[in-house]
């Protein structure tokens, strides 16, 4: 009975079926549960991002797994996404000791990585909270924003009016934020910016930093500042705001989400209450969901981001450039090992890799860069890359298959994109297989019968288009 239950609840991790896992152990009683099956409940908490969960069942299992490789790697895993990075290199380390393997390494790595920056983002907040208690100390209590005109801070748009500003926060409306927030006090110069106007998109919305993000290398960007208020979907108590990001989008609970950016709620700045309490004066940070929820610190206070944004020219890269550079790039820059490979096994089509190549050029001439995202052409990209990947690889695991779609374009030195959000592929792939193209069985993946044929017909029709188009 034992084993034919390991071997349903194997299966059910092949599939994907982590809720079902959780269902299964926690109906039978808790008296009967073992070691194997505890370990097994605190894996699918961790593949559902129930990292706390996951964690503490596995601390009941501390003694039991002292020896056991899995129990590390599952602690490691679950330290890791919690953000507790030494703890996860401790027990990686431990794993891969106990059981050495190439996972194993990679993971150690990144923990390893995480580590470091941490430590360069906690003496970069920790210098600057110095800095800035010593200008208090030697200015006094300075009114927010002395000789900085806010009157010229915002955007005039409709849309920016109609979208995000509140009526003036009074002292009752701001105790009722406070409170949905979860009772963090919002920082004196943010009342005092929202009483010039409550919240909008303003006209600098760029803030340098000395680590890269998804977004750039050297800097992130804002669409919008929330307004003190809860009638409006995007103000600070609205249905979209801070409390909306971090229980549904899962950004840490650690103080008030306050700008989103361009990234539609792929990543996010807030104000981080962490070292200064819920009454304190929190610090500025900007939080990456794209790269596991990673940290980056911007700045010591409120008025020091508002007075450190600037605006776009100052890091934009003229179009102009951007697009020559990337049709060179898309023309001429070599493949990445694996996609070469994966054309060069191609004999039905004819010089497959001249047609990527067209379509990345039309895509490249639509957006003035080199990128995939959730249109048309970028879809074809991600059809592509799959077809060609379990044409030499057939049927996959999902797993395997979102491993290797990195090294195929997304962080191909040459022909590449420099990078990529992982929830458009992801996305693409639960489109795929809603509409039916795509098949997954037991956490398999494989085309369906014509998928093939349509795939290779909309490559040629689209590089045709492009080869056949006349440019300035």
């Amino acid at each position: 009975m034992e084993q034919e239950l390991l071997a349903r609840l194997n299966q059910l991790h092949e599939d994907d079926e982590f809720a079902e896992i959780v269902k299964t152990i926690m109906g039978i009683p808790a008296s009967e549960r073992d070691y194997e099956l505890l370990g097994q409940l605190a894996r699918a908490y961790n593949n559902l991002g129930r990292y706390d969960e996951a964690m503490e069942q596995l601390l009941v299992l501390a003694e039991q797994g002292k020896d056991d490789s899995a129990w590390h790697y599952r602690i490691g895993y679950s330290y890791y996404f919690l953000q507790q990075y030494k703890q996860a290199v401790g027990a990686f380390t431990r794993a891969y000791e106990l059981n050495p393997s190439e996972d194993l390494e990679e993971w150690l790595e990144a923990a390893r990585e995480k580590v470091e920056r941490s430590e360069r983002q906690e003496r970069r907040a920790a210098a600057a909270r110095a800095e800035r208690e010593q200008r208090v100390k030697e200015g006094g209590n300075q009114e927010p924003f002395a000789g900085m005109d806010v009157s010229q801070f915002w955007e005039n748009s409709r849309y920016a009016i109609d979208t995000y500003v509140c009526d003036p926060p009074t002292e009752k409306m701001i105790a009722l934020v406070e409170e949905e927030l979860g009772g963090y006090k919002l920082p004196a110069s943010y009342i005092a910016l929202m009483k010039v106007q409550n919240g909008g998109i303003p006209r600098n919305t760029c803030f340098g930093t000395e680590e890269p993000t998804s977004w750039s290398e050297d800097h992130i960007a804002i669409t919008s500042i929330m307004g003190i208020g809860l009638e409006k979907a995007e103000a600070l108590g609205g249905s979209s705001g801070s409390r909306f990001m971090i229980e549904e989008w899962g950004y840490p609970d650690i103080g008030v989400v306050i700008c989103d950016c361009p990234s539609a709620g792929h990543d996010v700045v807030m104000l981080d209450y962490r070292s200064c309490g819920k009454d304190g004066e929190p610090s500025v940070i900007h939080v990456d969901q794209e790269s596991d929820y990673e940290i980056t610190y911007l700045a010591p206070d409120f008025e020091s981001f508002i007075r450190g944004l600037r605006p776009d020219e100052d890091y934009e890269i003229p179009a102009e450039v951007t697009l020559e550079e990337d049709l060179r790039k898309v023309n001429e820059a070599p493949f990445s090992p694996l996609l070469a490979e994966l054309c060069g096994a191609v004999t039905e089509v004819e010089r497959v890799d001249l047609l990527i190549r067209s379509v990345a050029a039309r895509i490249v001439r639509e957006k003035g860069y080199f990128a995939l995202h959730a249109d048309e052409f970028s879809t074809l990209m991600y059809d592509v890359q799959f077809w060609l990947y379990s044409r030499v690889h057939p049927v996959p695991a999902t797993e395997d298959y979102l491993k290797q779609y990195r090294e195929m374009i997304a962080f191909a030195s040459g022909f590449g994109t420099g990078g990529y959000a992982e929830a458009f592929v992801t996305d693409w792939l639960k489109d795929r297989i809603n509409n039916g193209m795509i098949r997954k069985d037991h956490g398999k993946l494989q085309l369906v019968e014509g998928a093939e044929a349509d795939i290779v017909a909309r490559l040629k029709e689209t590089a045709g288009d492009e080869e056949d188009r006349t440019w300035p």
